[in-house]
Order: C-alpha cells, then structure tokens, then sequence
C-alpha cells in the first residue's frame, strides 16, 4: 500500500516542527550540541554532566536547563537532525524505504523491511543517546515526537485491522532498552535478524 497523499499529510503532521528561535539562540543552541556530541562520543553518555557540557559549550547552566530541561532533553535534541534525515526518507526518498517516483509502489512488506533496517542503522549508531531519551522519566519514549511518526508510518503500512495497536507492538521491540539487552545478550547481527523475522511474521 502506498502512503498517497492523505497519508503523507498524517504523517507530516506526526512531525514535530524544527524549533524557530533568534539568530543568537540558534548560535548557542549549535555550540551547546556541538559540545554535548564531543563530550558524550570521548566520555560515554552515563559519565558527562551537564555541568561539563555547559562549560565546554561556555554557556550558563541556567540556560542549558532552561533550553534543554535535563540530560534526556539533550539527548532528543542531538537526534533531532538523523531523525529527521529518516523521516524526509520515508517521506520523498527512493523505493523501498521512500515511495520512490512516480508510478512506483514497492510491497507492503519490502517498505516495512526496509523502514526496520533503516531505523536499527539509526538506533544502534546512536543507542546510549536514544535510551537516555526513551527513559528518563516512565512513558517518556511515548511522548517523544519521533515515536508518533514512526508508529504511524508503520500503522499504514500494515494496513490491517487495529493497525494502530499492531504498529504499538512491533515498535515495542525496537525500543533502546530492550535493544540494549538484546545486543548485550546476543549480539548485534542476533539482534537485527531477531526483529526482522518478528516483523516479517506480521508483514
């Protein structure tokens, strides 16, 4: 099933829009992530403070708080932008994980296959920060921007009666913590071909 116009347009809406802000916000915003990304990629995500980000960033730490709430809010925001490459791919890119060009239309299942590739590529490049971001406070994943727009890319696609709750349960296993004790327990390549038989079952 293609995504069509109306579902394109559900899924733009599930986006959440960039932040506008002034010229100077921009600025410090950008050397605020500049520093977190150096911090976190040379300590760890668990081991930096957000004292030592504010000082590598030679902001307040007022600010930082009031910018980015806590160390999850920073997390989400240094996501932002490779979420944001995934989701233009859904949404304008080539076939499978895109609709391609026109007159073309990949299977249901090719386009699932290729949205769970893409989304691990993306979640095991990035895995402390994602699950720093899904779980720093409880339903937190659930509330975040991203989780409604791939929730929804999934429901249809599947294309199936509750939809809605069958895409809330195949994304269960694509959650960070629980990938994060799969990979741990069984390794990466265990881990990815785990995920991809449980969707082929449904798809």
């Amino acid at each position: 099933m293609d995504h069509g116009p109306v579902g394109k347009a559900d899924l733009e809406l599930a986006r959440t829009p960039p932040p506008r802000e002034r010229a100077d916000a921009a600025r410090n915003r950008a050397k605020v992530l500049a520093a977190a990304a150096d911090l976190f990629a040379r300590q760890g995500v668990e081991s930096v403070s957000m004292d030592a980000v504010a000082a590598a960033a030679g902001v307040g730490k007022g600010t930082l708080f009031r910018r980015f709430g806590d160390k999850a809010g920073l997390a989400a925001a240094l996501l932002d932008e490779r979420e944001r490459e995934l989701q233009d791919a859904i949404l304008t890119g080539p076939s499978p994980l895109g609709p391609g060009k026109p007159g073309e239309s990949a299977e249901p299942s090719a386009r699932i296959r290729a949205f769970v590739d893409a989304y691990l590529d993306y979640v095991l490049d990035h895995l402390s920060l994602v699950r720093m971001s899904e779980t720093a406070s409880p339903g937190a994943r659930y509330r975040i921007g991203a989780y409604r727009f791939w929730h929804r890319h999934l429901t249809i696609l599947l294309d199936a009666p509750d939809g809605e709750a069958v895409a809330h349960t195949l994304m269960a296993a694509l959650g960070a913590e629980h990938l994060t004790a799969m990979v741990e327990a069984v390794g990466v390549d265990r881990t990815r071909a785990a995920v991809h038989t449980l969707f082929a079952m449904r798809a």
